[in-house]
């Protein structure tokens, strides 16, 4: 493990050197998930466990996810997330867990959406709060099932073992702006040439960067017309380019920026991005595929109508519980008949997108 932080130390470090440089590229070498086969895993066992039909393989299928959760969105070793207990571990005055031994202790902000899973599962009888370690599951048992849902989802049993995991998430700090020294204190690295000749961060620097970090990552999955997701394919044309892609929850969005923002944001292929599109640019019409320009279109259903005199908000959820925001007329709605619960269609041009840079 301290091998492989050695070479992102470096990758770090490069990407760091200037504004020339402004990609953190990951050793060929270095065995990891990027941010989209997290959730592609994540929704695979999320599925599995909702397809349970006794209470106690709910139950045992439920840790298994927690187990994940926590191991994927703070780093922990296996051991560690194990022989945590979010009771007693948690606190929810500053929403941090925590874990490790007492001579190597840590404490790491927790999403909210985590946290609630996590005294959910406690208040459902998931999780017993009576007993030391509530998480703890047979670690071969739990492989045998992550190796299984990677299977499902079409990817590497190799690289969906926890220890792969656990690098993924920081990596994916990393990608994400937040100082080395940081990142090897939630992973809890201790080896002083990890750290270098970087500047020391306090508790509270610390605590700060990774709720930013949290903040962001949380609006990506809430935020309303916002398609978080994989760079898949740029055409570069003489003036534009066409930009690609790919959201977690499948659905493909396609951008229209100019080559200057294309060179000075740094998209590439591999890489990600947020597309987001303006309410009053969405088009929502019947669910019957037609012929027109929209580059992007996608069905789902009504989820909820504000009526105003003039204008009217439609909420169309597209499933995955994305949902996309449209403003159109009042009159128009009258006269298409939209109501809560019928299937829609919302488009929008390309040229309407705004990429992001992650």
């Amino acid at each position: 493990m301290e091998e492989v932080f050695e070479k992102l130390t470096r990758a770090w470090a490069r990407r760091n050197e200037g504004a020339v440089s402004r990609i953190f590229t990951v050793p060929d070498d270095v065995k990891h998930l990027d941010t989209r086969q997290l959730a592609e895993l994540e929704k695979a066992l999320l599925d599995w466990a909702a397809q349970a039909r006794r209470r106690d393989v709910a139950a045992s299928r439920r840790r298994i996810l927690l187990l994940y959760l926590v191991i994927r969105h703070t780093g922990a070793r296996l051991g560690e997330a194990c022989a945590c207990d979010p009771v007693r571990d948690y606190q929810a005055e500053d929403r941090t867990l925590g874990l490790g031994q007492d001579g190597s202790r840590r404490r790491v902000p927790l999403s909210q959406a985590l946290a609630d899973e996590l005294l959910q599962a406690v208040a459902d009888g998931v999780l017993d709060s009576s007993v030391e370690a509530p998480l703890c599951v047979d670690q071969a048992h739990l492989r045998r099932k992550l190796y299984e849902r990677a299977d499902e989802c079409g990817l590497p049993r190799e690289l969906v073992n926890p220890s792969i995991i656990r690098r993924s998430r920081g990596i994916e700090l990393l990608r994400q702006n937040v100082p080395l020294p940081v990142v090897q204190r939630v992973l809890g690295q201790s080896s002083p040439n990890l750290a270098g000749d970087y500047l020391d961060f306090s508790d509270a620097d610390m605590d700060a960067t990774l709720r930013r970090v949290m903040d962001r990552e949380s609006r990506r999955t809430s935020a309303r017309n916002s398609f978080f997701g994989q760079v898949t394919r740029i055409t570069r044309g003489d003036i534009q380019a066409e930009v690609r892609v790919a959201a977690l929850d499948g659905h493909e969005v396609t951008a229209i920026i100019t080559n200057d923002s294309l060179d000075r944001l740094g998209f590439r292929e591999g890489g990600f991005a947020t597309a987001e599109v303006k309410a009053p640019w969405v088009i929502v019409c019947a669910d019957e595929p037609g012929r027109n320009s929209a580059s992007n279109q996608f069905a789902g259903t009504v989820a909820r109508i504000s009526q105003g005199k003039l204008t009217t908000e439609i909420i169309v959820r597209l499933g995955d519980g994305l949902e996309v925001c449209a403003i159109i007329t009042e009159e128009s709605r009258r006269v298409l008949g939209i109501s809560e619960g019928d299937r829609v269609r919302v488009m929008f041009n390309a040229f309407s997108v705004i990429l992001n840079a992650e």
